[in-house]
Parts: structure tokens; sequence; C-alpha cells
């Protein structure tokens, strides 16, 4: 085959493609609710995420404030990036309990590794997207509200 006969068959395959993008735009043309692009920032007050987006991680509690971590570890051991402290304190009856539950977003990689080996429920990953900062101290975030509860 010389050369001439690829170029030909190289363009009529490049039309093929061409023709297959074409059809995409004109089938969005006339079917807009099939568009799956969002219009970022133009519907942020309407945007919701997808139930299986992973946002920062946080802490579960109740309207007084108070968690279900046990400060047993667990969440700390298995984050490949130690992104997660738990210090734990003890209470007043001696027993230990959560201190401060540090969480440093920037090292951070949303795996989830953390919220599937609590055995309490305590933690979970919730639907913010806008995480970005200027300041790099915003990223460490002490998760509990209160400390030295249970």
């Amino acid at each position: 085959m010389d050369h001439s006969m690829k170029q030909y068959f190289k363009r009529i395959i490049q039309s093929f493609s061409f023709l297959k993008g074409f059809s995409v735009t004109v089938k969005y043309f006339f079917q807009p609710k099939r568009i799956v692009t969002e219009q970022y920032p133009e519907n942020k007050a309407t945007l919701k995420m997808y139930p299986r987006f992973r946002g920062r991680l946080e802490m579960v509690e109740d309207e007084n404030g108070e968690n279900r971590c046990t400060a047993c570890g667990m969440c700390e051991k298995s984050c490949p990036n130690g992104s997660i402290n738990v210090l734990p304190t003890k209470n007043i009856a001696g027993k230990k309990v959560l201190g401060k539950y540090i969480y440093r977003l920037d090292t951070c990689t949303q795996c989830g590794f953390c919220v599937e080996t609590c055995p309490f429920g305590a933690i979970r990953m919730n639907q913010d997207f806008e995480l970005a900062d200027f300041d790099r101290s915003h990223f460490e975030l002490k998760l509990n509200q209160k400390e030295g509860r249970a």
C-alpha cells in the first residue's frame, strides 16, 4: 500500500470520529437535560454532590456536641498518610476518652480507610468540595468540639 492510500484511509477514519463527536453535540443541543456538566459557580446554590462523593473528614456529633469516638486510634493507624492524630486523655473516673482529634486536610487523600475502620461510626466523609485556602494553617483541624467526655 503506498503512502497516498494510507492517507486516504486515515482521513476516512478521522471523519468517522468527527461525526461521532458531532452527533453527541447535536444530541445535547436538542436534549439539554441529558447534559451532565455542572455550570459551576453559576449553580453554586443548587449544586448537590453525589452520595458517594468524599469531601473532608468530619466527626459525627449530636446537637449537644457529643461524639461516639472512644479514642481507640483505629482510624489513626489505618491512615496511610498520617493525617489523623487521636490524642486521648482521662476523665474524672480515670477512663481513657478522646482529648483532641486532629485532622490534617492538606495531607489527606480522602481514601476513606479511617471511616471504614472506625468500629463506632464516629467519623464520616462530608460533602464539602470547596477546600482550597491560601493559609496552610487552616488545613489542620480539630474535629471534636468537646474534650474529655464519656
